[in-house]
C-alpha cells in the first residue's frame, strides 16, 4: 500500500476496487468545477463492461471522458458518451489499471501495474491479484497522469478527443491548486490504507485443499474475471489404482493414499495454490504467477518426491504421471488437461506439457 509520503507499493486488488470506486463516486458528485475529463484504463473487456453504466453516468457530467483495454471493439463494447481505445495486449498500457479524474479545481488518480502474483491469503484469484499501486487526490498528481496517458494513448485518439483534453488541461493551467487539498489527500490515504488493513489470517505454507466447487469459485467462474490477466499453472496428476498399491487393500488404502497424495502436492504447490480431488486417481494442482518453466520444473518435481515418500510411506505410489500447462484462459481449461493427462498415461509418458491450453 502507499506509503506516507504517497510512494506505490504492493496492492491487492480488493483494496483497489475500494479506491477506484471512491474516485469514480467523486467524478459522479455534482460540483461547479468543470470542465471535467477521465481517463481510464481496464486491462480487459470484462472489467470494463461490469463498470459499463458508471461511466455512462460519468460521460453525462464529463467534457470528455476515455476509456481503454485490450481488444475493445469501439462498436460493442464502449460505454455510451466515452471513447472506447483499443489497446494491444503487448503494450505496458495493458497491463495498468488506471483512473484519473481531473478538472480545473479537484483531482483524484489511481494507478496501478499488474505484478501477475497472488495474495496467498486471498479467497479468490481476483480479490488477490497484487498491484503496485499508488492514489491520490492532488490535482497536480491527476495533471501529471492526465498529460502522461495523453501523450501514450496519442494518435489513437480522435481528433476531437484530443482537442477537448487538450482544452481541459489548458483551463487547468490557468487555475491554481486548491488550497489544503493536501489535508483531502492525507484524510483519502488514511481510509484507504485502514480498509486495506483487513486481510484474512496468514495461512501455513502449503495449499489449500478445495473441493472442484470451491475450486471453480476461487479461480472466477462465478464472478468478474478476463482471460489475459494471471498466467496459472495447471498439474494434472494420475496416480494408480488404490487396489494396485503392495499396501494394505480396501477403502482405507485408498482413503490413506488420498490424504498423503493431498498433503505432498500442497507442500509442493505452496500457500497461493489450490490442490483439488478430480476423481478417484487424479488430483489438480494450481498455482497462480508460475512461469512456463518453473510449472513444468514442479511437474518433475512431482516423482521425485513421491519416490522419496514412497519410502517411508506404504500408502504412496512411487510414481505418477503429470500433465502441466500455463494459462491465462478464463475459466480455467481443465478439460485440456486431463486430455493431455490421459494421452500421457496412455502413452507411458512420466510429465507431459499442453504447450497450447487454448487462446488467451
Amino acid at each position: 500500500m502507499p506509503d506516507a509520503a504517497g510512494t506505490g507499493s504492493q496492492t491487492t486488488k480488493s483494496l483497489l476496487v475500494a479506491v477506484s470506486h471512491a474516485i469514480e463516486r467523486a467524478a459522479l458528485a455534482a460540483a461547479e468545477d468543470g470542465p471535467m475529463a477521465v481517463v481510464a484504463l481496464f486491462q480487459r473487456v470484462p472489467y470494463l463492461s461490469h463498470e459499463r453504466r458508471v461511466y455512462e453516468r460519468i460521460a453525462e457530467r464529463a467534457a470528455v471522458t476515455v476509456v481503454a483495454a485490450v481488444g475493445g471493439d469501439p462498436a460493442v463494447d464502449r460505454p455510451a458518451g466515452t471513447v472506447l481505445v483499443p489497446l494491444d495486449q503487448r503494450e505496458p498500457l495493458a497491463r495498468e489499471w488506471t483512473v484519473v479524474v481531473l478538472t480545473p479545481r479537484f483531482g483524484a488518480t489511481l494507478v496501478a501495474h499488474d505484478r501477475e502474483t497472488v495474495d496467498a491469503g486471498a479467497e479468490t484469484l481476483e480479490a488477490g491479484r497484487l498491484f503496485d499501486g499508488r492514489w491520490s487526490i492532488r490535482r497536480d498528481d491527476a495533471l501529471h497522469e492526465f498529460l502522461r496517458l495523453r501523450r501514450a494513448l496519442g494518435d489513437r485518439l480522435p481528433p476531437a478527443t484530443a482537442a477537448t483534453m487538450d482544452a481541459v488541461v489548458a483551463r487547468v493551467r490557468e487555475v491554481p491548486a486548491t488550497p489544503g487539498e493536501s489535508r483531502a489527500d492525507a484524510m483519502f490515504r488514511h481510509m484507504a490504507g485502514r480498509s486495506g488493513r483487513s486481510r484474512p489470517p496468514a495461512r501455513e505454507a502449503e495449499a489449500r485443499f478445495a473441493t472442484s466447487e470451491e475450486v471453480r469459485d476461487w479461480s472466477g467462474e462465478s464472478g468478474v474475471t478476463a482471460s489475459g490477466v494471471l498466467p496459472v499453472a495447471m498439474l494434472g496428476v494420475r496416480v494408480p489404482a488404490a487396489h494396485r498399491l503392495p499396501a494394505q487393500a480396501g477403502r482405507r488404502t485408498a482413503a490413506m493414499r488420498d490424504e498423503s497424495m493431498l498433503t505432498m502436492l500442497g507442500e509442493l504447490a505452496g500457500a497461493a495454490g489450490r490442490v483439488t480431488r478430480v476423481d478417484e486417481d487424479e488430483f489438480l494442482v494450481l498455482i497462480p504467477g508460475l512461469s512456463g518453466d518453473d510449472a513444468v520444473q514442479l511437474a518433475q518435481r512431482v516423482n521425485v518426491q513421491l519416490a522419496e515418500a514412497a519410502a517411508h510411506n506404504a500408502f504412496l505410489p512411487a510414481t505418477a504421471t503429470v500433465a502441466v500447462a500455463v494459462t491465462r484462459r478464463r475459466p480455467l481449461p481443465g478439460e485440456d488437461v486431463r486430455q493431455a493427462l490421459r494421452w500421457a498415461v496412455a502413452e507411458g509418458v512420466p510429465v507431459a506439457k499442453v504447450t497450447e491450453p487454448g487462446p488467451e
